[in-house]
């Protein structure tokens, strides 16, 4: 065997050691060679406890807790923390080959983002409409699209764990109601969507803590995990 023949069989042993040592979705290459592979933390914790800080203050809000129902406060929370923040966890979720995580954070930004911005009176949406009815029946619509949004995640997460389509459930059930609540002007049924969702976020919260725990914690949180299909 030639010299030249023995260094390209070294070659290729290293680099089948150094491949089989890589998780290709712990610590994907982008497709760039020469690039070294870091392991990735997972997004979804961030994601999660955004989204969940940004529903429970608002949620509160239209539960009138402490006799507050101007929702203003919630517009920096929902550009920086459920907006901003909740979408980076959303890119990060693709970055570690999680489409369903990607896709949920993202759009639930994207969510927020867009809440803030009818909010901001230099946007001029609120004072856009030339009544008030035309003006609750946009944003009713606008709810209602969330709803349906909402109800296709639910269908895509019904075969993940039991916390998430409780979750899921119950934020389907929020914003129907706050949905309804433009519709109807019923004040006891956006009291309703408040509650529900601040249960929506406490669930959010037990999720995202579920996830940062590890067998190395003093104890661990289940998401109670579905079976998968083959087992």
């Amino acid at each position: 065997m030639s010299d030249i023949e023995k260094a390209n069989g070294r070659v290729e042993h290293l680099s089948h050691l150094h491949n089989s040592a890589v998780d290709p979705v712990a610590q994907p290459s982008f497709g760039l060679r020469g690039v070294p592979m870091r392991k990735f933390g997972n997004p979804g914790a961030l994601g999660l406890m955004s989204f969940a800080t940004t529903t429970l203050v608002l949620s509160l809000i239209n539960a009138s807790a402490r006799s507050v129902t101007t929702p203003n406060v919630v517009v920096g929370l929902a550009v920086f923390v459920g907006g901003l923040a909740q979408l980076l966890a959303g890119m990060w979720e693709f970055a570690v080959g999680n489409t369903f995580g990607a896709t949920a954070f993202s759009s639930y930004g994207g969510f927020w983002m867009s809440y803030a911005t009818i909010l901001i009176p230099g946007s001029g949406i609120l004072t856009g409409y030339t009544s008030a009815q035309e003006l609750h029946n946009a944003l009713g619509l606008y709810l209602t699209a969330w709803t349906i949004v909402t109800f296709v995640f639910l269908i895509a997460c019904a075969r993940k764990n039991g916390i998430f389509v409780f979750l899921f459930s119950s934020l389907v059930v929020t914003f129907a109601c706050l949905a309804a609540a433009q519709f109807t002007g019923n004040a006891h049924v956006l009291k309703a969507g408040g509650v529900i969702g601040v249960i929506v976020a406490l669930i959010a919260y037990y999720a995202a803590l579920a996830t940062m725990l590890t067998d190395d914690d003093w104890f661990t949180l289940p998401l109670f995990e579905f079976p998968k299909r083959d087992e």
